[in-house]
């Protein structure tokens, strides 16, 4: 954003800081009332809008749940679905039904995958199920006080973390760094692979954890390139791809990580980035098969998400998208230090019975 435009915007940002302000004083001082459930629900969220990296945090859980036998459900608003209230994903959902993220995590794993703008009444509906879960993953609900989970994670984009940012419009805080007070764990997304033990000190004391808080710092790892139309036909990474100029296009907040990746191992990299979780119509992939045959010669892939996968498995682009040379980078994340810890943090908390979840928390 540029300076000027910044400096003229804050004191809107200020307005707005206020009532978020004002709002949280209202539930911290309970005149609002918090609704607690006798499951385990860990809330993944960040302060900020945009692409933080709750995605993969939220399939990171999912799969480690899932090694240890314990299945969860995941609960969200449905971000540019087509629907309203309570829905519960099935096998033949779309993106248009429950939105991208869900449906990648039913696609993916298995397990039951819910959307409602009402937290509250989605986690009562989840347990009004014939086999109702006895965890509940709830995506970005940070900011929806009205439910009180018994984790809660905050992820901050190591490119852009929350104690150097500004509150929208100025920046893109929901609300002020000190919220951050909330959660229970934070984890740094995106981290960069050489960062050095110094530089992740320091970046944890500018955090200024609590007593009660744990500071996590994680990494992106992608997976090989496959065929949407043949998911065995894969792309090696570190022996094939050298070969390939690729021409990536992407509807997610920040593809900037994944671009800087695959220009690592590429002869060539073009990007054609369209807006967040972008509903693509028969034009958009019209207009990206053209560009695809515009670049002469071969030995060219065209690259996207799987969240945008989601979303061109969507009827009326999909019998387009098939036949075109569409290869997905699949990505997931790791923590390079401390991974154990994280990992029996959250394994603690699941296995807790609702006594020791109290005193747990």
């Amino acid at each position: 954003m540029n300076k000027w435009l910044k400096i003229a915007l804050l004191p809107f940002a200020g307005i707005y800081g206020l009532i978020t302000a004002i709002r949280n004083f209202l539930y911290d001082w309970h005149f609002f009332k918090q609704k607690k459930f006798d499951i385990h629900t860990i809330g993944v969220g960040n302060l900020a809008v945009g692409g933080a990296g709750k995605t993969p945090l939220v399939e990171y859980i999912i799969r480690l749940l899932l090694k240890e036998n314990l299945k969860p459900a995941t609960l969200s608003r449905g971000y540019k679905r087509k629907t309203n209230g309570f829905i519960l994903a099935t096998d033949s959902s779309t993106a248009e039904d429950v939105g991208d993220e869900p449906l990648l995590y039913k696609k993916k794993y298995s397990i039951d995958v819910a959307v409602d703008a009402n937290r509250v009444a989605g986690v009562k509906k989840l347990l009004a199920l014939p086999e109702p879960p006895k965890i509940v993953l709830l995506d970005d609900v940070f900011q929806h006080r009205s439910i009180k989970c018994g984790l809660n994670i905050v992820v901050s984009e190591y490119n852009n973390l929350f104690f150097n940012d500004n509150m929208m419009p100025a920046g893109r805080l929901r609300e002020f760094p000190g919220g951050v007070k909330r959660a229970d764990v934070i984890v740094v997304s995106k981290t960069p692979e050489r960062t050095s033990p110094i530089e992740i000190r320091n970046i944890t004391k500018d955090i200024h954890p609590g007593p009660h808080q744990q500071v996590f710092f994680s990494y992106l790892q992608y997976g090989e390139l496959y065929s949407i139309s043949n998911p065995n036909d894969k792309v090696d990474t570190l022996k094939d791809l050298f070969r390939f100029r690729l021409i990536a296009f992407t509807g997610i907040a920040n593809a900037e990580p994944m671009i800087n990746y695959l220009k690592e191992y590429s002869a060539e990299v073009r990007h054609l980035p369209f807006n967040d979780h972008q509903e693509y119509t028969p034009k958009h992939l019209e207009d990206i098969e053209r560009y695809y045959h515009s670049i002469q010669g071969g030995n060219k892939l065209l690259v996207t998400t799987e969240k945008d996968l989601m979303r061109l498995k969507n009827d009326s682009v999909w019998h387009i998208a098939e036949r075109m040379n569409i290869f997905v980078l699949p990505i997931e994340i790791t923590f390079k230090d401390k991974e154990e810890e994280f990992n029996n943090l959250i394994l603690k908390y699941v296995r807790a019975n609702r006594i020791h979840h109290e005193k747990y928390m």
